[in-house]
């Protein structure tokens, strides 16, 4: 062999060396066949109205290992997790998981707020240019016309070239109808004059036959049953008497104590009325059934082109409003609707598949304690007296103008200012504006007041930044007023929708295929799910997404 074939030998050698050591090192990026995305069979997302992320903890030692704590021991839970703007609600709340945006962007601004152009209340999800499909009632008159952006639904509908399914199931309408987007093939809530699941001819024009075959089964009736513990409530050692002052009674009872007895009858005409059961835990039951059949109806997760069902548990708002957070009541509801968790997930590991599907679970709000609970505990709390509120700020105008109609409407502790009424009269819309907020600010429990330019200034406030992601330039009001942590409406039952941690804490877990297991204390927003899930998709965010993924939590 000569000096120059023992030289090409080596060289070709030394390549092949090199070459081996690249593929090793980095072959993966030469594997064309690589995915860069996950695609689960079926997407579930889970929103549980008015979960405060601590029922997560305080009832920790009640759960099941196949429920709650399977998701967060097998998933990804992010524990600082908050609304990034003031307004904490159903309809917005909904709006900002499936969007990814705050309401300023996606229009939600409330469950209703006064139409500029009406001048009228509005209702976030009526829309009287359809009808009701699936009963005789008005209730189905709704679409999602007020939604200005795209959903993460609405995303996955458009990258899978409309083939992947929608299917949105609640007790509330603007629940189902705002978490499924505008392509949704179908959303569903509950009637509950009929007790039956309804839709809308936005979506549909006749009920599918599974689901009229549901309504006609009346499976509700196995629910229509008296309400009591699912343990012995003795164990319930996490909340407050059953029998105490804060709570409000089902129709009939003397006290809101347990068993609870319901009627499914209106007392005044004597029709049937089904709404009681939405105040249960078989409210959140129901939801659950229907869900099941939706999936088996519309063959959700049959095959590779991912689907969405979107759920909302609407009944623990229904149940927190009535008797509160620290009740026996929201902790048997808590309890119940971890058995709820579980049975989804069996039936997902069953007919989905283990790992053939991801899910997401988050609240639309949290919620405080009731107010006479707190006053009793020598915590201060003062009660905010609205009739007395707009007395005042009428009075003053009568006495600054002569006139009290300067004001069209009080709505989301806004202020809408009647400028038509202020340029017929030629005063300066300026100086009305200042001194209503004047005013405003001199009547007790009034916190801060700004103008709908002070919201958008540069000063750098927590509080003014959560007003301003919820203030829509076109939708809101001139004005913006807010009340103290210690002053708060007078009601028996938890409340909501103000910028307090209590009311914008609330959980995310991840859970499934592309999920890691881990969890984060760094705080993360409502905003960021949408992007998350979308990235674990591979699809695009939502229109209008201005939230972060989460990268921790994603499995590449």
């Amino acid at each position: 062999m000569n000096n120059k074939t023992f030289l090409n030998i080596l060289i070709g050698g030394f390549f092949i060396l090199v070459l081996g050591f690249i593929f090793r090192v980095f072959g993966e990026n030469f594997q064309t066949n690589k995915k860069i995305n996950h695609n689960p069979k079926l997407v579930v997302g889970i929103v549980v109205d008015q979960m405060k992320y601590q029922y997560l903890t305080k009832y920790w030692n009640h759960y099941s290992e196949k429920g709650f704590k399977r998701l967060i021991s097998e998933g990804f839970n992010a524990k600082s997790n908050h609304y990034g703007y003031a307004q904490t609600s159903t309809g917005p709340g909904h709006t900002t998981v499936a969007t990814g945006t705050h309401p300023a962007v996606h229009g939600i601004i409330g469950n209703s707020w006064f139409d500029k152009k009406t001048k009228k209340s509005v209702y976030c999800v009526d829309d009287s240019n359809y009808s009701t499909v699936g009963s005789s009632t008005d209730q189905g008159k709704k679409s999602p016309s007020n939604l200005l952006t795209t959903t993460l639904s609405d995303e996955n509908r458009v990258a899978t070239n409309f083939k992947g399914k929608t299917i949105g199931v609640a007790i509330k309408d603007r629940g189902s109808i705002l978490s499924s987007g505008h392509t949704a093939n179908a959303a569903y809530w509950f009637d509950s004059k009929e007790g039956s699941f309804i839709s809308s001819t936005y979506y549909l024009s006749n009920l599918p036959s599974w689901a009229q075959e549901f309504n006609d089964s009346r499976h509700i009736d196995n629910y229509l049953k008296p309400w009591e513990t699912y343990y012995d409530i003795s164990t319930y050692i996490e909340s407050g008497p059953d029998n105490n002052n804060y709570e409000s009674n089902f129709s009939g009872e003397d006290n809101p104590v347990f068993p609870h007895n319901f009627k499914i009858q209106n007392d005044k005409t004597g029709e049937p009325y089904y709404g009681s059961i939405s105040s249960t835990p078989f409210g959140n039951s129901l939801v659950t059934d229907f869900s099941i059949k939706a999936i088996e109806g519309e063959e959700l997760g049959k095959d590779n082109i991912t689907d969405f069902l979107l759920i909302d548990f609407s009944s623990t708002d229904y149940v927190g409003h009535q008797f509160g957070v620290n009740s026996k009541e929201v902790q048997d509801t808590y309890i119940r609707l971890d058995k709820e968790i579980e049975k989804l997930l069996n039936y997902f590991d069953k007919n989905i598949g283990k790992n053939e599907y991801t899910l997401f679970l988050t609240a639309d709000h949290g919620a405080t304690d009731v107010p006479g609970f707190l006053k009793e505990k020598k915590i201060p709390i003062n009660y905010f007296n609205s009739k007395k509120f707009n007395y005042h700020i009428e009075k003053s105008l009568i006495k600054l103008f002569g006139n009290k109609y300067l004001i069209s409407s009080n709505s989301n502790q806004q202020i809408f200012l009647n400028h038509e009424l202020i340029k017929k009269l030629n005063i300066s819309p300026k100086v009305v504006k200042q001194s209503i907020m004047d005013v405003i600010q001199s009547f007790p429990g009034i916190d801060n007041v700004y103008s709908s330019e002070q919201i958008f200034s540069e000063i750098d406030d927590h509080f003014i930044k959560l007003i301003r992601n919820g203030f829509n330039k076109n939708l809101s009001g001139d004005i913006v007023y807010t009340m103290m942590p210690n002053w708060v409406y007078y009601r028996k039952g938890s409340t909501h929708g103000r910028r307090f941690n209590q009311h914008t804490h609330v959980p995310l877990i991840l859970f499934g295929d592309g999920i890691k297991r881990g969890s984060i204390s760094r705080e993360t927003d409502v905003i960021d799910i949408a992007p998350t899930i979308a990235s674990v998709l591979g699809i695009s965010s939502p229109n209008a997404t201005t939230g972060k993924v989460i990268f921790e939590a994603i499995d590449d």
